[in-house]
């Protein structure tokens, strides 16, 4: 629940992010399902077979899109050499070797911790943009505020764990 305080708190919700807002937590819970899922899978199975069947139906439920009609994407004869490389690169370090990386944490970490180390994406992203593109925006001091909660609560819960592991 801190969490959602801290988002509603970067966002300062208006109604018309209302609709944004409910498919994030829509979005968060079905991710938070499919950790729990994986967290059960990954006592019994190894990492890279689960993530095999995982991204394999995740390319033919998405594949589905480019079948309708009022989908515009670009065609696979108008990439580039380069767009290949770089999204064999994304494809296999930070998706395939990433995903098989969580899901084999998994027998260490709970979900939950997973999570919450899972959402700091959005953070890691700002930060590497910052960083390798030096794109300079300036965010809301909102947004620090609540990207400040986000990994106190983060740090509290492994401080938590830590002490309650001792006892």
């Amino acid at each position: 629940m801190v969490i959602i305080g801290a988002l509603y708190y970067i966002f300062q919700v208006e109604t018309e992010y209302i609709m944004g807002m409910v498919l994030g937590l829509i979005s968060a819970f079905l991710s938070a399902t499919f950790s729990i899922m994986n967290v059960t899978f990954a006592k019994e199975h190894p990492p890279s077979m689960i993530s095999f069947y995982e991204l394999l139906s995740g390319v033919l439920l998405l594949s589905l899109f480019f079948a309708l009609p009022q989908f515009d994407f670009v065609g696979p004869q108008q990439l580039t050499s380069d767009d290949w490389l770089w999204m064999g690169i994304l494809a296999s370090v930070c998706t395939a070797y990433a995903f098989i990386a969580s899901v084999k944490v998994m027998k260490y970490l709970s979900a939950y911790t997973v999570m919450l180390t899972t959402n700091l994406e959005p953070v890691y992203g700002i930060l590497l943009a910052f960083f390798i593109l030096g794109d300079a925006e300036q965010m809301t001091p909102q947004f620090y505020i609540g990207a400040i909660v986000i990994l106190v609560v983060i740090v509290l819960n492994g401080f938590i764990k830590t002490r309650l592991q001792r006892k």
